[in-house]
């Protein structure tokens, strides 16, 4: 069932396709949140968001665990301008404080490839964290090239492309407050 408030998003963006409404989105987040706030009561986690896509859930989702968390970010690119992974991922913004003996959670907004994700997890690996997961708010399990744990995942989606919920095509559509498949790429 789409939102009220979604179907006037979509009556303006004809060529997406609603995938899961806001609803949905901010009921799963909150599960989310109540898992992770379960699993992480003895040691709040250091919440790290990869930018752009996971900043609205990780603003969601840190709101959704009633825990002391702190939250950091780092910046990666693989797609640029495209609607695929180019394979080849660059670090541009690396984190502000150091994780080592830290419990980190990385917040990523969709596995894909899980090229950005191991290169991601290699990378905390090497600093040393008390430990380390992945909660990814989608997972496209058609595309997977390379096997990642996801300790929490939101949704399983299909192999379609998609925006919106920080989601991007071309820095458009991150503000919609739900997820929707693009139609024209």
């Amino acid at each position: 069932m789409t939102h009220t408030c979604d179907s006037a998003w979509l009556e303006r963006f004809p060529e997406l396709e609603m995938l899961i409404p806001s609803t949905a989105l901010q009921a799963r987040v909150q599960q989310l949140g109540e898992q992770i706030t379960r699993d992480y009561c003895m040691h709040p986690p250091l919440l790290v968001g990869v930018l752009k896509g996971s900043l609205v859930f990780l603003a969601d989702l840190m709101r959704a665990i009633p825990l002391p968390v702190a939250y950091d970010f780092v910046a990666v690119s693989s797609y640029g301008d495209e609607t695929y992974s180019t394979g080849q991922v660059r670090l541009i913004k690396d984190l502000d404080s150091p994780i080592r003996d830290r419990h980190v959670l990385l917040v990523e907004d969709i596995y894909d490839t899980g090229l950005t994700l191991e290169y991601l997890l290699g990378q905390l690996r090497q600093r040393q964290p008390a430990s380390l997961r992945v909660c990814a708010l989608l997972s496209k399990p058609a595309r997977h090239q390379v096997p990642i744990e996801l300790a929490y995942c939101g949704f399983e989606i299909p192999d379609r492309f998609v925006v919106g919920y920080g989601l991007d095509y071309a820095e458009r559509y991150r503000n919609l407050p739900f997820i929707a498949v693009l139609n024209t790429v």
